[in-house]
Order: structure tokens, then sequence, then C-alpha cells
């Protein structure tokens, strides 16, 4: 079982991932993915940072070729480094993993590029616009202005990163399999509600034999 979470900035879901991460026991992704891909490619891992800053700049037009002709360039090739071929070493590593290990992949449009196979769950965190400023100001220790202004930008530069390599918006609901504003519950809450969710997924029913009958609302 592979789970793809995408969120807005502040809503926490990298949090819950870890945590919901620790509680199956299984590896989570984020970040160390782009050291995984220079280890595994050679390419500078600087590089792509500066593709993810030259896409900020570059919001116009999609890039959904991968999609059909998913193949990574040779490293032999000019284009070897180029952002497009970068997103599709990137894809390759995120289908890679899926193939060998249960694990959290976090964004990197992981659940369009895992899309069509059962053993995904697709997740997507959001909470409300003072939620999330709260909770990225005792995260990062800024004032309310300043993170107003970096949720807007972070949240900007997602959304287009997503809709440039997937044509798709990355808020959309159509795209995943469960929707989570995790602003009126803990983390410990969030994470436990998904192994719920997971449970019923893997295995077509409540578990303990709780049956839905039971459940008051």
């Amino acid at each position: 079982m592979v789970i793809t979470i995408s969120r807005t900035y502040g809503s926490g879901g990298r949090v819950m991932g870890k945590a919901l991460a620790k509680k199956l026991g299984i590896k989570f992704y984020n970040h160390d993915l782009v050291r995984m891909l220079s280890d595994e490619t050679g390419i500078n891992e600087a590089l792509f940072g500066e593709s993810d800053e030259r896409l900020k700049k570059s919001y116009f037009g999609t890039d959904t070729d991968w999609m059909k002709d998913p193949e990574p360039l040779p490293p032999s090739s000019k284009k070897y480094s180029s952002e497009s071929n970068l997103f599709r070493l990137q894809a390759k590593m995120i289908k890679d993993i899926a193939d060998k290990e249960d694990c959290i992949i976090m964004g990197r449009c992981a659940d369009t590029i895992l899309e069509g196979r059962d053993d995904v769950i697709r997740l997507y965190c959001y909470a409300s616009h003072d939620n999330c400023v709260k909770r990225a100001m005792d995260v990062c220790g800024l004032g309310e202005k300043e993170i107003v202004k970096r949720i807007a930008s972070i949240d900007k530069y997602r959304e287009n990163y997503y809709r440039h390599f997937t044509a798709k918006a990355l808020s959309d609901a159509r795209n995943y399999d469960l929707c989570i504003d995790t602003g009126s519950k803990s983390v410990d809450e969030l994470s436990d509600f998904v192994l719920m969710y997971v449970y019923v997924r893997t295995h077509g029913c409540l578990p303990g034999g709780l049956k839905a009958e039971d459940i008051k609302l």
C-alpha cells in the first residue's frame, strides 16, 4: 500500500504523514527523494532546486508528455538535466519505490504518477486560512504578515507546479480518495482517522468487528 499526500502549506499534512508512517511502520518520503535522485543519477542535488526555481517563473503552459512517454532521457542527452527530464526521473523513482515497498510519499505529483493503481490511497490535506497561519507561525516562529505572504507564495507555487505537470488543479477533490480538513483535530487523531480508512480500504470492513450501525453520530 502506498499513500500519497498533497496539501496546502500550514495544513500539517507533512506532520500527519510522518505520524501515520510511524504508526504503520513504513517509510516516509519527502525531500529525501531529491537526494536519492541525485545519488542515483549523478545530477547535482542543487540542479533540482534550480529547476524548481525556474518553474516558479514559468507557470504558463503544461508539460504532460511524460504521461505518454515516461521513459527518461539517457545521461548522454543534452537535455538530461532539463526540467522535463528531471520530472521523468523523479516519476520513475516514485514508481520504482511504489513497486518495491509500502510507503508514504509527500507531494511531487505522486498521486497522478501512480494514478490507476489499486494499491494507492491518495490524500489531500487542507485547513482554513486562519488555522494554516497559526500552525505555520508556531512552526516557523515568524510574524503573521511574513507567514501570510509565505502561505500565498508556497500554495501558488504548489498549485502551478502540479498544474504544469498534470494539467489538473491541485485542490480539485476529484483527484483524491480522501480529503481531510486538518484544522479540527490533533495530529494523532488525524493519523488514527486515516488508519481507519486504510483498514477499511484494505480489509473491506471496519476493524475489531465494529459495524456501521454501532457508530453513533
